[in-house]
């Protein structure tokens, strides 16, 4: 299929070509290497079944899809390009996928070089699986391979939150690393205001182990303290988030994509 005959591919391509500002040749490392390389800053949440992918904007094109997409989507990884995935998106979704995009093109640009890793991005979008059932997933994406001028690689990852969020409009944020701002439930229509993170740093910690199902004991093993502490910790949680249970807890956290 002629990609141009595909308009989100075709728009999609307009607004990533922005992040190539320079001819300067890229001394990118091995793309496998910087993913094991980016492991332990990528804080993605792994609530459901994944698989990741990498990004490369000089050929606007998806590569080194990990097996794992056969459980998500049904679909082997060779597959899966670019115009073939963006033709699976809801058609309802189409609009936002292109504007959080967008949004987030203009954000990264506008990071100095030792600000480009500190940040990742993340929306959601109802896709068709090979069954031609739909599910929800969650799009997380962190620059990877960049310089002062150019976004090279960006690595994804996918996660199935259908049985977290079954319906409502895409939300879309941007989060912080090391200490970096973060920005929620952004309106791409809105200037950007730094959201205030109600919980503490341990807090977030216990958080994303409660969002990916692991219960006390595992997560006071993990993070070295009193299975009490967690325990206090959890009943704060709760507290800040106004959420009667761990269960809306996770719901609401994926549904207004604050992780």
């Amino acid at each position: 299929m002629d990609k141009s005959k595909t308009s989100l591919y075709q728009s999609a391509s307009k607004v990533w070509e922005n992040v190539i500002t320079s001819e300067n040749i890229s001394n990118t490392k091995n793309i496998e290497l910087s993913f094991e390389l980016n492991k332990k800053i990528l804080d993605f949440s792994h609530i459901g079944k994944h698989y990741n992918m990498f990004f490369n904007f000089r050929q606007m094109e998806i590569e080194h899809v990990s097996p794992n997409v056969l459980n998500v989507l049904g679909y082997e990884p060779s597959e899966i390009n670019a115009l073939f995935f963006l033709d699976q998106i809801h058609p309802e979704d189409k609009p936002y996928f292109l504007s959080y995009e967008t949004y987030t093109v203009e954000f990264f640009n506008s990071l100095a070089l030792a600000k480009r890793g500190c940040y990742k991005s993340q929306h959601d979008y109802r896709i068709k699986t090979k069954n031609n059932g739909y599910i929800r997933l969650l799009h997380q994406i962190l620059p990877i391979e960049f310089d002062e001028s150019n976004y090279y690689v960006n690595l994804v990852l996918h996660t199935d939150i259908t049985h977290i969020k079954k319906e409502g409009k895409p939300s879309f944020s941007i989060i912080g690393f090391d200490n970096e701002p973060s920005y929620y439930n952004i309106e791409t229509t809105q200037n950007l205001t730094k959201s205030v993170d109600i919980f503490t740093k341990r807090e977030k910690e216990i958080l994303k182990y409660i969002v990916e199902g692991k219960n006390s004991k595992y997560i006071a093993k993990e993070l070295s303290i009193s299975l009490h502490t967690v325990n206090t910790h959890r009943k704060n949680i709760l507290i800040k988030a106004n959420c009667k249970n761990p269960i809306d807890l996770v719901a609401k956290v994926i549904n207004e994509n604050c992780l």
